[in-house]
């Protein structure tokens, strides 16, 4: 897990807005969140692990066991249910809504870059970070 510490700063994004509108993310977030390019670092404290999503937007922290379901706040700031499971360098997340949307979230992590692939319904993001 030598991910694990390393920053990375998005430098592609394809078919966020699209993703965001699924999600119900309103117009004037949207413009804000595809402006930015954020940075992003998997933590590990004991068992627990902490995703930091950091921009001049907003700062974000969502901490977790792996396995073990939790909650949290979407972009659009709807409570979901979320769990995460690593598996070797894979980081993945499905989040569940009320309403029954379900959000999964494939983030790979290699030496020098991570890879977010979000699927919600039928619309697919891709988002392509390198390392700092």
């Amino acid at each position: 897990m030598d991910f694990v510490g390393k920053k990375y700063k998005m430098t592609s994004s394809e078919n966020f807005d699209e993703f965001m509108k699924v999600l119900g993310v309103g117009l004037i977030t949207r413009k804000a969140a595809n402006a930015v390019n954020p940075t992003v670092e998997l933590r590990r404290e004991g068992d627990d692990y902490n995703l930091v999503t950091s921009s001049t937007f907003k700062t974000t922290e969502m901490k977790f066991k792996p396995g073990e379901e939790f909650e949290e706040e979407r972009a659009d700031g709807a409570k979901v249910k979320s769990v995460c499971t690593l598996e070797g360098n894979i980081m993945k997340q499905v989040q569940k809504a009320d309403d029954g949307l379900e959000v999964t979230y494939i983030r790979e992590f290699g030496p020098e870059e991570m890879k977010a692939v979000m699927t919600a319904k039928d619309v697919t993001c891709t988002r392509v970070y390198k390392v700092q």
